[in-house]
């Protein structure tokens, strides 16, 4: 049974079951603090950015985990990951990353195919949206 500050989770059985570590939907209590990140890519604060997206997806998540720490959240508290990655066979080693990052109640996500990011360098991008009642 779910609680008032519970996010619920749906996967109607007459949708295919998600092919990954995530939901079809989840609904958010009404009072919930909501936070929007901006993409996050695969380069350290010194400026350097390694050559494999496994790293650099690493790196996203991490400063993703800074964002929501800032905003007293934590990976829980996601409910929507959007990833970009510039190569198919490069879904499985990000799928990896997300999966060690996300919290016991799994967000909605989506993952695509782009055509490249600013930089030749990037790999991955990621953005996320928690929400949260304090």
């Amino acid at each position: 049974m779910a609680g008032p500050h519970d996010k619920t989770v749906f996967n109607p059985p007459s949708v295919r079951t998600p092919f990954g570590d995530y939901n079809h939907g989840l609904l958010v209590p009404a009072g919930a603090s909501l936070l929007v990140t901006s993409g996050q890519l695969g380069i350290r604060p010194d400026d350097t950015i390694p050559p494999d997206v496994t790293a650099q997806a690493e790196i996203c998540f991490e400063a993703i985990g800074a964002i929501l720490e800032e905003a007293g959240m934590g990976f829980e508290d996601v409910i929507r990951i959007s990833g970009f990655v510039t190569k198919r066979e490069d879904f499985p080693a990000y799928m990896a990353v997300r999966d060690r990052y996300t919290g016991a109640l799994k967000p909605v996500s989506t993952l695509l195919i782009v055509g490249g990011f600013t930089r030749a360098e990037f790999l991955v991008e990621v953005e996320v949206t928690a929400a949260k009642v304090f």
